[in-house]
């Protein structure tokens, strides 16, 4: 297969939807050969975070001369983006000849009638076969969904382990309660693998310890109450946590100290595997990496920034920071969310903030809430709202309408900051 072709092979997969459980890959794997056996890896969880978390964690281990691989979603501006070696996206080529093999195992699975995967599955194939051929030192690899019955979760031995901030979501795949959701996510662990974890809500840490102990798992959390001489700024934030003295970071947003945080903690937990990472590799890491569309700047003058805010609990985090760095200035939004979000709390989270909201459909995808749906929402908390069809449209009208010291926001779900983007830079 050539690269369109196996997009086309992705396409025709994804009609599936999404099934929690590991049969499926598991019995894909076997066939290709279980190429993630040969493989180490950092297996992240976490509601919100770990994004964030891994780019800071490829960078300082990519600046201390490992080979990592790196397996996100979702995607911002690349469908090649959720599969890359140090940083770099996989190519076309490389993409084509491993979902090549991937489609002949898929056949024969057809053809035997058993279980089929999905496309999570099929693309979490295609990154073991990418990362095993690249020879990676070490892999990190994001969670799609939960943990426990993650397609990513059929790995046996990862290093470490991690869980990020958990909160409510995807409540009707992982639970109703977030210690049910904590319970989901704690799933990653395995038998004598150190864990590291971001500071959690109580009901949360709880459910974690308790699957940390069942494992044998020792179980660091980030200790916020030493988290000291924060200070926050747009282009540079510093702090000091425990014994590493003060880290600069370039990532912008209240809450990407304690990522920082979190990542800190990820590398003490390699460290103590003797990975050999220098205190001066880990400063210039910390300090180099970017992650766009995390409270990301894009345009200044007004300053435009993207976030993938799509939960209540990131929108109390982009509240937080929108209140930390834009106290007195007006702020407009360009909102967009998929109609399985808890949509009505993140407006009642941030709508009131705002000047003006042009609410915006998630292009090409079913799960899309429409935007005069999403209007309809926003009216009840905040009237200064309009549906606006066109994402190029609505970044336009917010060009038009504020001033150069104001700040647009985009925010909502993460799939159409990358149309954003491509707005802003042709306009």
């Amino acid at each position: 297969m050539n690269y369109q072709e196996a997009r086309a092979f992705i396409t025709e997969v994804s009609a599936k939807g999404s099934e929690l459980g590991l049969e499926s890959i598991t019995n894909l794997l076997a066939l290709l050969g279980n190429p993630q056996d040969e493989l180490k890896f950092v297996h992240v969880a976490g509601t919100n975070g770990k994004g964030s978390v891994l780019a800071y964690m490829s960078t300082v281990l990519e600046k201390a001369g490992f080979l990592v691989g790196r397996y996100i979603s979702p995607t911002l501006f690349s469908y090649r983006e959720k599969i890359q070696v140090n940083r770099e996206f996989i190519s076309r080529e490389e993409f084509a000849k491993a979902a090549t093999k991937v489609a002949e195992a898929y056949a024969q699975m057809k053809e035997k009638a058993m279980s089929l995967p999905t496309v999570f599955e099929v693309e979490t194939a295609v990154s073991f076969l990418y990362f095993q051929k690249m020879k990676c030192d070490l892999v990190l690899l994001e969670v799609g969904m939960g943990g426990r019955l993650d397609a990513t979760n059929v790995i046996r031995t990862p290093v470490l382990t991690m869980v990020a901030s958990v909160s409510m979501d995807h409540m009707e795949f992982l639970g109703n309660t977030l210690a049910e959701i904590a319970w989901n996510k704690a799933g990653i662990f395995k038998p004598g693998v150190p864990a590291v974890c971001a500071h959690q809500k109580p009901e949360a840490e709880e459910v974690i310890r308790q699957e940390a102990e069942k494992n044998k798992s020792s179980c660091i959390f980030v200790d916020t109450g030493r988290i000291s001489e924060v200070r926050y700024g747009l282009e540079q934030q510093s702090f000091v946590y425990k014994d590493f003295g003060k880290v600069e970071i370039s990532l912008a947003g209240a809450q990407q100290v304690e990522n920082a945080a979190l990542a800190l903690e990820g590398i003490a937990a390699l460290r103590a595997q003797g990975y050999e990472i220098p205190d001066v590799v880990l400063r210039e890491g910390m300090k180099e990496t970017s992650w766009l569309g995390r409270f990301s700047v894009i345009h200044k003058e007004p300053l435009l920034i993207l976030d993938g805010a799509h939960n209540p609990d990131a929108a109390l985090r982009l509240r937080e920071s929108l209140e930390t760095y834009f106290k007195n200035r007006k702020k407009y939004y360009i909102f967009g969310v998929f109609s399985d979000k808890e949509y009505d709390k993140i407006i009642e989270i941030t709508a009131g903030l705002a000047e003006h909201i042009y609410t915006v459909e998630t292009p090409d995808n079913p799960r899309a809430l429409p935007a005069a749906d999403l209007a309809e929402a926003v009216s009840r908390v905040n009237a200064s709202v309009e549906a606006v069809g066109d994402i190029e449209d609505a970044v336009r009208k917010c060009f038009a309408k504020a001033q150069t010291d104001d700040v647009i926001i985009a925010f909502g779900s993460l799939s159409f900051l990358g149309e954003v983007r491509k707005a802003v830079e042709e306009n």
